[in-house]
């Protein structure tokens, strides 16, 4: 079954100034074989601060559960947006990737003034943003962006797990394990696979060469 996309709620028209407003950005999905990219936007609220904000990759799936809710329920304004397999395809990883954190910041119901960004690069955005190396340890907003990013995309693979139950996508989260590259050998690619990732493209490859020499 084909990613659903995520639809960013519609930006609001405020009266008053949001300059100060500091949004953090991440994502989860960009190493994996299959799948979207999946990007998330927060702004924090500094009157109710979140206690153990972390790399979400540093945190266990149940306490990364546990902050996904508590930010939704405290942060000013949370988005979560993806770029879909089609797209990482025809845009390349790294472009897919901008895109879906171009999507995340324009769908906050707040506009903010100024964007921090994990990793190294930024994409293109309307308000001043800064990428930050290793932002999601070091910067509470990004921090609380890759919590709901992955818990949306972990929770994305139980849910194909179920129509695609041969590849086991709710253990490796669509990573290429040991067990899932045996999965490919075995099956062939998926819908949700990304056939430009090198990996997906030498199965592909080996099975068409099978099949002509049959």
């Amino acid at each position: 079954m084909p990613s659903k996309k995520l639809s960013p709620p519609v930006q609001a028209e405020l009266t008053w100034p949001t300059r100060g407003l500091v949004a953090g950005v991440d994502e989860a999905g960009r190493g994996p074989l299959a799948g979207p990219v999946v990007a998330a936007a927060v702004i924090l609220d500094e009157r109710q601060p979140i206690a153990g904000l972390a790399d979400s990759k540093k945190l266990t799936a149940k306490r990364r559960a546990q902050l996904y809710d508590e930010i939704l329920a405290k942060a000013l304004c949370c988005s979560i947006a993806e770029a879909s397999v089609e797209e990482i395809e025809t845009l390349n990883i790294l472009q897919a990737t901008m895109l879906a954190m171009q999507r995340a910041v324009l769908g906050l119901r707040l506009k903010p003034g100024h964007v921090l960004v994990d990793g190294n690069r930024v994409p293109v955005l309307a308000m001043t943003s800064e990428a930050i190396v290793q932002g999601d340890a070091l910067v509470p907003a990004i921090s609380a962006a890759s919590i709901l990013a992955k818990v949306t995309r972990d929770r994305w693979c139980a849910q194909v797990d179920a129509d695609y139950p041969q590849y086991g996508f709710k253990g490796h989260k669509g990573y290429g394990t040991a067990a899932h590259l045996a999965a490919l050998q075995a099956h062939g690619a998926c819908p949700l696979h990304r056939r430009t990732f090198a990996p997906v493209t030498q199965v592909m490859a080996r099975m068409a060469l099978t099949a002509v020499l049959a």
